[in-house]
């Protein structure tokens, strides 16, 4: 047993670029350990992933704000504080920001994530 008070000991907040779009900012709360990362993840309103899939899936749960969320082949639809989501395996998806509201979520991520491309301004939009 181990227990994380808040966030990972020594673990810097890093602003998150790569496979992001807009201004995302990101909190290990426990390093990566038996293929199962945890972050505490901050969107800025319009602020999301790219599309991406996780090897044993995600799970999220939103704990400020609100924001999107939407599976390939669908429409993005709202989450706000208080709501969790699960993410199967391999099922490609983004989330982030709504257009205007931040949105906090804590991120529990197994095995490993495969990134793709950005989520265009079309694809955000859809969600209006």
């Amino acid at each position: 047993m181990r227990i994380i008070r808040g966030r990972a000991p020594g673990a810097a907040s890093e602003q998150r670029t790569e496979t992001f779009t807009g201004t995302v900012w990101a909190d290990p709360v426990l390093p990566a350990s038996d293929g199962v990362t945890v972050n505490n993840v901050f969107f800025t309103p319009c602020a999301r992933t790219h599309w991406h899939h996780h090897e044993h899936g995600q799970l999220l749960h939103v704990t400020a704000g609100s924001g999107l969320i939407c599976s390939e082949g669908g429409e993005p639809e709202a989450i706000r504080a208080g709501d969790s989501v699960w993410v199967p395996a391999g099922e490609t998806h983004w989330h982030g920001g709504s257009p205007d509201s931040y949105m906090l979520h804590l991120a529990i991520s197994l095995g490993t994530t495969h990134w793709s491309v950005p989520v265009t301004d079309a694809e955000y939009r859809a969600s209006s």
